[in-house]
């Protein structure tokens, strides 16, 4: 029976793990500690691709090398066995003389898809899996979506009045910009939520109100690869205007002007936007997608049950009239309260 002390290891690992999200793309995020006598002796975490693995980084910080062949290494996720921009850490686990290895969840990556596992126990080495396993994967939800699902992990994220409207009516020529519901705490987050993700996306209607950047500003990090999708193509003035760095791909039925780091993808007529998006994504390796508005796009997601979560947040003003919020049917993952609004966290069940 696994003891409390296992547990405790564990959601070590996974804070430690927890530190580099949204720096190691396309690597997953890994937490790694040595304990010998009950005591932590070592403890690393991934930091970015190319860099050393949680498990190198956890070895190397132990000050006493010869407690290592009598210690017991905890990882979040199974230990890679291949060769990549770095070496095996299987090999450097049984170097190393560890005996014990208690790992959170597997890889299922065809890269390293159990052979890790393998690796150690044809070594003669023991191996515990399975240790807090779905907290494990929850973690690397975005890259255990793009290995298993063959697209992104896709979040949407929506802001409410207390009446359930997303915005108000936008009379004709009326100057662009949001009309905001929540309070500078929560773009805070939502800014730190960007940084976590490889992209962005908001509709044209929403490109056209709000002008948004979709980049990350009041969070340290780096800005998501901006998506745009607008059928009618008609965004050129927020192209020629735009003053964030990258790309911006832009998905519409029609070939718009071209401008500096603009990126034009012809959608097909027959096929759902979003089905496009996510396979187009896939194959230039952007694991995680953020969806940001508006309405219509995000309804299309929901409709096509091509979204793993939703986090929305009402506030306490009613706008009485004007563009109604999403409808979406999801369980309730987590709850929050700020000054201005309340956040729900609601996951895809049937996904």
């Amino acid at each position: 029976m696994r003891g409390e002390q296992t547990d405790k290891y564990m959601r070590r690992c996974l804070e430690l793990a927890a530190k580099a999200e949204g720096m190691t793309y396309p690597n997953p995020l890994v937490g790694a500690i040595l304990v010998h006598n009950n005591t932590i002796i070592g403890e690393g975490f991934h930091i970015r691709a190319g860099g050393p693995h949680a498990e190198v980084i956890a070895i190397g910080s132990v000050a006493d090398k010869s407690l290592i062949p009598h210690s017991t290494l905890y990882v979040s996720l199974e230990p890679c066995s291949h060769f990549g921009k770095t070496p095996p850490c299987s090999e450097l686990i049984i170097k190393s003389q560890i005996p014990k290895i208690v790992v959170g969840t597997t890889d299922t990556s065809d890269k390293v898809s159990g052979n890790g596992i393998k690796q150690l126990r044809e070594a003669g080495r023991e191996v515990i899996t399975g240790v807090l396993n779905e907290e494990c994967r929850r973690i690397n939800k975005r890259f255990f979506t793009f290995h298993e699902k063959k697209r992104p992990y896709i979040t949407l994220k929506w802001a409410r009045s207390s009446d359930g409207f997303i915005d108000k009516v936008r009379p004709e020529g009326s100057q662009s910009g949001p009309n905001w519901i929540s309070g500078k705490p929560e773009r805070i987050l939502v800014h730190k939520w960007r940084s976590e993700e490889q992209a962005i996306l908001a509709g044209g209607v929403t490109i056209r109100n709000d002008n948004p950047m979709l980049n990350v500003r009041y969070w340290p990090g780096r800005d998501p690869l901006k998506v745009v999708l607008s059928k009618s193509g008609d965004i050129a003035n927020y192209l020629r205007l735009n003053e964030t760095n990258g790309t911006i791909i832009v998905f519409s039925e029609v070939a718009g002007e071209s401008f500096v780091n603009t990126r034009w993808v012809k959608l097909e007529k027959d096929i759902p936007a979003a089905r496009q998006i996510a396979d187009y994504l896939y194959s230039k390796g952007i694991q995680s997608l953020l969806i940001e508005g508006g309405a219509s796009v995000l309804k299309h997601f929901i409709e096509t049950g091509l979204w793993d979560e939703a986090r929305i947040f009402t506030g306490k003003t009613e706008f009485n009239n004007g563009i109604r919020a999403p409808e979406i049917d999801g369980l309730l993952y987590s709850f929050s309260g700020f000054e201005a609004t309340r956040l729900e966290t609601v996951v895809n069940e049937y996904n």
